[in-house]
């Protein structure tokens, strides 16, 4: 299959009849490029699993366009209604109770009775699912486990011509997964951290978020041990590498040269969410180009989006399942 990366209104209508003829299109939102089938195709849905090489018991995320479009697939609460005006469209994503009657193929849902929505902040992702008119599936671009794609040249190398088009809308602007919270009842749980930080919830809902219970199946994606991950070690929490190693800095270091890249010189964490994916495919292809066997990353505070880089990290620096 031909890959064409193309924002121009006569390819944008061609990529709204891609996802309706049951095809795959990767997609920029402000969080990373997902890769995007039509979520009520179940063959769509089944070639979302097979280019990625995901495992079919770890849920997708629909992506939707509008409330209504919400209303026809999840039950909606009043606190997720409070989430919802504090957030949408942006980078969170809610779990909630799913309809008995959507037609959102189950795969979706890997068989339970709970949906994972987002409304993208992006508005060429937005007027995609305008366009075709229905939600869209759409993990991250890439194969499943390995680093984030930022960029369009990101999902090209890494699915090539797995996917059947792609929607180049530049450089990712958070460059970090969506924040995934579970609503349950009266009490919201925090899943998988992200793009906005625990605080901002709390605040938007005016209670702290509790602790999920333990389940057999994972109840949303990025929730596996080892995730995110480059094809060399990484090794977590180091002030400088060892010989033959690259480094991942953050903040004022020495730790300089040729095989060293810095998330933020100055310490932001905005700055460094957005560098964490690329800079990583970056020290990992000058790993493999110069025979290094290892990528140190430096220390990160965990406050703010500091909590999402460091989950990110962990789980990229998890021993592979």
């Amino acid at each position: 299959m031909r890959v064409m990366i193309s924002t121009r209104s006569k390819e944008f209508t061609a990529a709204s009849d891609i996802i309706l003829r049951g095809g795959l299109v990767a997609l920029p939102t402000e969080t990373v490029y997902g890769l995007a089938a039509d979520a009520t195709n179940d063959r769509a849905v089944a070639r979302i699993f097979e280019a990625k090489g995901r495992p079919q018991f770890n849920p997708l995320i629909i992506h939707v366009a509008s409330m209504d479009m919400v209303a026809q697939h999840a039950i909606i609460s009043p606190l997720a209604q409070k989430l919802a005006d504090a957030f949408w469209p942006g980078p969170l994503t809610m779990v909630l109770p799913r309809r008995a009657e959507s037609p959102v193929s189950l795969l979706v849902s890997a068989g339970l009775d709970t949906i994972a929505v987002r409304m993208p902040k992006h508005e060429l992702a937005r007027d995609l699912i305008k366009k075709v008119g229905r939600p869209l599936a759409a993990p991250s671009a890439n194969r499943s486990g390995s680093i984030s794609p930022t960029t369009a040249d990101h999902v090209k190398t890494s699915l090539g011509d797995k996917v059947d088009f792609i929607l180049d809308g530049g450089p990712c602007s958070i460059g970090l997964e969506s924040t995934i919270v579970l609503v349950a009842g009266k009490s919201v749980s925090l899943l998988r951290p992200g793009g906005i930080d625990r605080t901002a919830i709390e605040k938007a809902i005016g209670k702290p978020l509790v602790a999920p219970q333990q389940a057999d199946m994972p109840l949303a994606p990025g929730m596996l041990k080892s995730h995110y991950a480059p094809r060399v070690e990484l090794r977590l929490n180091q002030s400088a590498p060892k010989d033959g190693e690259a480094f991942l800095g953050f903040g004022p270091t020495n730790a300089n040269g040729p095989y060293a890249l810095n998330l933020s010189e100055s310490g932001d964490l905005n700055e460094a969410a957005a560098n964490l994916f690329a800079y990583l495919r970056q020290l990992d292809a000058l790993c493999a180009e110069h025979g290094l066997s290892a990528i140190a990353a430096a220390p990160i505070p965990v406050t703010g989006l500091g909590e999402a880089i460091n989950d990110r990290l962990s789980r990229a620096a998890a021993p592979r399942e």
